[in-house]
């Protein structure tokens, strides 16, 4: 409870706001580009795959542009999944941001809808299973398709290599090329179409924690030193909480101490510890630079 408290703030606030427009413009935009205005007297045809693609690519491309900043633009479940789990993202932080990501792709899919004459509305790029597709198949087809993004997005820990969606133009023949709860999500709820549609939450979750957990405790690149003027990662991002446990603080009136955030801190990794295991913080979650261990640090970043 005291992290929820902690992060109901004007920051956290703008980055949850921000996370929904990004996802709400995101699916609106993509979505777009699997109705074909081609000819509105014959019931509408399926769009391009290449278009579709490419419209995808596009769209994440441009709101990581403009959404970075303020959220970290993840506008993907499986996304957000993983940045817990290799501890760049608070869990609170994380709970909202899925709230967030969910709400924005049924509001912009049905932003879509009251937009789209009903000649070519067709299903509003519904993700469904491909003909002679077992729900087996799709299902793996999801799992190693975000497999593949959420991995590249990990051990680069930069938004925008999210550009990796125009691979989708392989697999959307398959499942629909998902790789976004989120995304199928949205026209699910207004079309009212539900086929299968467990398979875009487990297949991409799975993916994208199997990503997550690969690069952590195989690859582990946080145990390389970051270069000279370079800060690591994880510090970046403990920095920022931080910062933003101050600000709330200061908007309170309260005592800026860093020995009352020390022990807000041990609270907060009790609680965390309950719900999911964690490894003792070693130094490379300090830049490398500090051998010795500080305490009251946070224990998910």
């Amino acid at each position: 409870m005291i992290a929820f408290k902690k992060f109901l703030n004007k920051r956290s606030l703008r980055a949850v706001v921000g996370e929904m427009m990004a996802t709400q413009t995101f699916v609106m935009f993509s979505l777009a580009s699997t109705v074909n205005w081609a000819d509105m007297t014959e019931p509408p045809q399926d769009a391009s795959r290449l278009l579709i693609s490419v419209c995808f690519g596009l769209s994440v491309a441009a709101m990581v542009k403009c959404f970075s900043d303020i959220s970290g633009a993840h506008i993907n479940p499986a996304v957000t999944l993983a940045m817990v789990f290799t501890r760049k993202l608070h869990l609170v932080r994380a709970f909202f941001y899925l709230c967030a990501q969910c709400l924005g792709a049924i509001a912009g899919c049905g932003i879509l809808y009251v937009v789209t004459p009903e000649a070519v509305r067709g299903n509003l790029g519904v993700t469904s299973l491909g003909p002679n597709l077992t729900v087996f198949q799709g299902f793996l087809v999801e799992l190693t398709i975000t497999f593949q993004m959420v991995f590249t997005v990990v051990a680069t820990s930069d938004p925008s290599s999210t550009k990796v969606e125009a691979a989708a133009a392989l697999t959307v023949p398959y499942t629909g090329a998902s790789m976004n709860p989120a995304r199928s999500l949205g026209p699910a709820v207004v079309t009212r179409q539900w086929d299968n549609h467990w398979v875009y939450w487990v297949g991409p979750i799975l993916g994208s924690l199997t990503a997550a957990a690969l690069h952590k405790y195989f690859l582990h690149p946080s145990l390389k030193k970051p270069a000279a003027g370079e800060q690591d990662v994880a510090e970046k991002y403990k920095e920022e909480e931080m910062e933003t446990f101050q600000a709330v603080d200061l908007e309170l009136g309260e005592d800026n101490d860093p020995e009352s955030f020390n022990n807000i801190v041990d609270m907060e990794m009790d609680e965390n510890n309950a719900l999911f295991e964690t490894e003792k913080p070693e130094d490379e979650f300090f830049n490398g630079n500090n051998n010795e261990k500080r305490d009251g640090e946070l224990s998910s970043v």
